[in-house]
């Protein structure tokens, strides 16, 4: 295996990675790190056309590895490889290509359950892109609230979950009513009509309610929540939202 050492921190590469790890770098260069035991060896042999370098402080680590021939590896002194492992794994780390996200029509009917997202907290969001791809969510769609899905922390909890779901972009949330989306939509909230009695078409968009602000007002659409007990408020969204989704998936996984 050929490795490419890299020991400066002004080395143009190294500069490139370093700013992937902010939101602002990630969309400028469409770049991001990918991070995980287990999460980096099956990304590379699943999607291997979604990355152009790993990186590691020790060859050693790689000798195991087959690597595509369009992925080359790179060995970095441990003090910039550790600067770019977020999550210290000290496992070998993969840079990959934002995929293109295009700007969703909302104006054109829904095609199996769409879900319109303004989770910011990247955490949430990578849990519920989690849920998402488990109970075949068609397509996931992110409104301008919404954290970045290639978020290092957005990565690292959604099980690689951004690498099989299509991704769109959306208006913000407050705008989502003068975007016209067409139905059937409904949204989910602290309060609204039983989620448990509520008849799944197969072709819907769920609208999630932002942390602590739930959907605007204006959008006026039939609102959804999950019954509980009285010994909380209300759920956190990436758990309610998981749980209408398989709500959904139960209604129509064998038809």
């Amino acid at each position: 295996m050929n490795l490419r050492r890299i020991e400066s921190l002004q080395n143009p590469q190294y500069k490139l990675w370093e700013a992937t790890l902010e939101s602002r770098g990630l969309k400028k260069h469409g770049r991001f790190i990918l991070a995980g035991r287990k999460s980096v060896p099956e990304a590379l042999a699943r999607w291997p056309g979604r990355f152009e370098a790993v990186l590691t402080h020790d060859g050693a680590l790689l000798d195991r590895w087959t690597l595509p021939d369009n992925v080359p590896a790179y060995e970095l002194s441990w003090k910039l490889f550790d600067f770019l492992d977020v999550s210290g794994t000290r496992a070998p780390l993969l840079v990959g290509i934002v995929p293109e996200m295009p700007m969703a029509d909302l104006s054109l009917p829904p095609r199996g359950l769409e879900l319109i997202v303004p989770l910011g907290d990247p955490a949430n969001l990578g849990a519920l892109l989690r849920s998402a791809a488990a109970f075949g969510v068609a397509r996931v769609i992110l409104t301008e609230e919404a954290a970045h899905p290639f978020n290092p922390k957005c990565l690292r909890a959604s099980a690689n979950a951004p690498f099989s779901l299509d991704l769109y972009r959306g208006p913000a949330l407050a705008g989502l009513a003068k975007a016209a989306p067409m139905g059937p939509i409904v949204a989910l909230e602290g309060k609204g009509e039983d989620l448990t009695r509520f008849d799944w078409p197969r072709d819907i968009r769920l609208v999630i309610g932002e942390e602590g602000q739930g959907v605007p007002a204006t959008l006026d659409v039939p609102r959804l929540a999950v019954p509980t007990s009285d010994a909380v408020e209300s759920l956190n969204a990436t758990v309610a939202a998981s749980l209408a989704l398989y709500g959904h998936w139960l209604r129509h996984r064998a038809t």
